[in-house]
């Protein structure tokens, strides 16, 4: 009598089998490509900073670059934005040309920054010279003076939801509060020059935020080490 097919299959309480048919053991820790900040195509990159710069009329680039950059797109978090425009506004030239090439830097190198660069200016270009040239035939119209100071309320109002929705996130203890009030007070009210505030400002800032990594990291180190342990 031929045996059954079962008597040849290997048994389910073998320990050895279960050991050698069981799928790899998945790491504990995130995985590397979660980390890594994915590449993205530079044509992407121009069809959103073009977006950024149509929806701007009357200002707020730096709104409407928060909205589609962190919220929409998730290329950054809030405190990645942050840096990023402060290290924009520290630097020469105009800040939202400035973020335009930091953003497309970190996405795909020289094109992405390039592709974000005429992204952000080439079609507001064509259509401030046609603006002009209306403005200029129109510019006594009450109407057009109405339109613009529509505009320009509402790009307040997106700065002021900036302001709101990225302090939630960043402000979210003593210290960022204290840098916060303090550069305002500094530079706002006081009217210190940029350079002045940041050298008061930025050491401060700078020391706690790396006291506070050293300590992050050495926390996880020990975590690390009790987990090996037990």
């Amino acid at each position: 009598m031929i045996p059954s097919s079962s008597t040849n299959e290997p048994d389910a309480g073998d320990g050895h089998a279960a050991v050698t048919d069981a799928p790899p053991p998945v790491a504990d820790g995130p995985v590397a490509d979660e980390t890594v900040q994915p590449r993205v195509h530079f044509w992407e990159v121009a069809r959103t900073f073009n977006e950024i710069s149509l929806s701007s009329f009357g200002g707020g680039l730096s709104a409407w670059s928060r909205e589609m950059v962190v919220a929409r797109k998730k290329w950054m978090n809030d405190a990645e934005f942050l840096s990023a425009m402060t290290i924009c506004r520290i630097l020469p030239g105009a800040n939202q040309v400035n973020l335009a090439v930091f953003v497309g830097t970190k996405l795909d190198g020289l094109r992405g920054a390039a592709a974000a660069l005429a992204g952000l200016i080439a079609m507001p270009t064509l259509l401030l010279m046609a603006i002009a040239a209306l403005y200029a035939a129109f510019q006594h119209s009450h109407a057009v003076q109405h339109v613009l100071a529509g505009f320009a309320a509402a790009a307040v109002a997106m700065t002021l939801q900036m302001v709101w929705k990225t302090g939630r996130t960043t402000l979210t203890s003593v210290m960022p509060v204290l840098l916060f009030a303090g550069t305002f007070v500094l530079n706002g009210i006081l009217r210190w020059p940029l350079w002045w505030t940041l050298a008061i400002t930025a050491p401060i800032g700078i020391s706690w935020a790396w006291r506070r990594a050293h300590k992050k990291a050495a926390a996880q180190a020990a975590a690390q080490a009790a987990e090996s342990a037990s």
